[in-house]
């Protein structure tokens, strides 16, 4: 805490000037972020703006190729680590997609992930957090509905025991129903103390849960603000984000 009361952020993950490739087309230009511990730190804009090449840039994945600009996780350099490199670093990935097996069972997708000894994420603890997934720990990926398998997903990716969760469009295709029980589960995910880079296209869902937000717009960042700020911006919200 400061000597005004206010507690001090200690920020995990910093983008610094990040320029990023797919090919030829240079997708990011110049980023820069910060999500601290404890922070659920939303990336909005319109598709095809480069927040997944920014997600992907974090987790080592390629494309795209990182050509300049700094990606830091607690001070220390993620560039040119390899996907399982960067995961060790407890930094799990929710894929845009799902990306789930379809053969493998619910309880095979949460006990094929290598494990570290003493690890805070058990298959219990899971399957207490997402108690619809515990009722079809048999049931295999191509058998779950859309929102069973964001659940799992995520499930998944708690696993690694993660200290950062990069999450890429978790409510696409969900009903509202399931909209609402997957802001439920990021703000339990907080509170254990979880530090999240939220790439939604929902924008609404995006300012229920979070408290940083940042607008990509063309791989610039366009907008940085309080999910209240923005809110309360609406020429901001239809330049580049088409709410009217």
């Amino acid at each position: 805490m400061t000597r005004s009361g206010r507690a001090v952020l200690v920020v995990d993950l910093s983008i610094q000037g990040l320029q990023s490739y797919d090919g030829e087309a240079h997708v990011l230009h110049g980023v820069s972020l910060e999500v601290a511990r404890r922070q659920v730190v939303a990336l909005l804009g319109r598709n095809g703006m480069g927040k997944s090449t920014l997600i992907r840039s974090i987790a080592g994945l390629r494309p795209p190729a990182v050509h300049q600009g700094e990606i830091l996780y607690r001070g220390e350099s993620l560039r040119g680590l390899s996907p399982h490199q960067i995961a060790r670093k407890r930094i799990g990935l929710v894929p845009q997609g799902r990306r789930l097996f379809a053969s493998l069972s619910v309880l095979e997708h949460l006990t094929m992930v290598g494990r570290r000894p003493g690890t805070a994420w058990t298959v219990q603890r899971v399957l207490d957090l997402f108690p619809r997934l515990a009722e079809r720990r048999k049931h295999r990926g191509n058998q779950l509905s859309g929102g069973e398998r964001q659940m799992l997903a995520i499930a998944r990716a708690l696993m690694l025991d993660p200290e950062l969760l990069l999450m890429d469009e978790p409510s696409e295709g969900l009903a509202p129903v399931l909209v609402q029980q997957l802001e439920g589960i990021l703000e339990q995910l907080k509170q254990t103390g979880l530090a999240i880079l939220l790439v939604e296209q929902n924008l609404y869902s995006a300012l229920a849960v979070s408290d940083e937000v940042y607008v990509l717009e063309t791989g610039s960042i366009v907008y940085r603000g309080s999910a209240a700020d923005l809110l309360h911006d609406p020429r901001t919200m239809q330049r580049f984000l088409g709410v009217k």
